[in-house]
């Protein structure tokens, strides 16, 4: 149940990500998710980093949605080259 609760969060917050930084994307509802959970992961890594999460503590849903958006940068970036 935990791996479909991930995948349900993460394509809500690949959603967000998208909608807050409007541009032309590729990518359906599997790349959607997969931004999300990638999102996740980095939000993770940063609030830890930045001291706003002790170890073993997953991310926020905002840190979540701005991991996510550091990672869409990215593949923006990556795309144009």
């Amino acid at each position: 149940m935990h791996i479909i609760w991930t995948i349900i969060i993460g394509f809500i917050v690949g959603l967000v990500a998208k909608f807050l930084m409007p541009g032309k994307d590729r990518g359906g509802f599997i790349l959607t998710t997969i931004l999300g959970i990638i999102g996740a992961v980095v939000g993770t890594y940063v609030g830890s980093a930045l001291g706003w999460y002790q170890e073993g503590e997953g991310a926020g849903f905002i840190a979540s949605v701005l991991g996510a958006m550091i990672v869409l940068f990215l593949a923006r970036m990556l795309a144009k080259r």
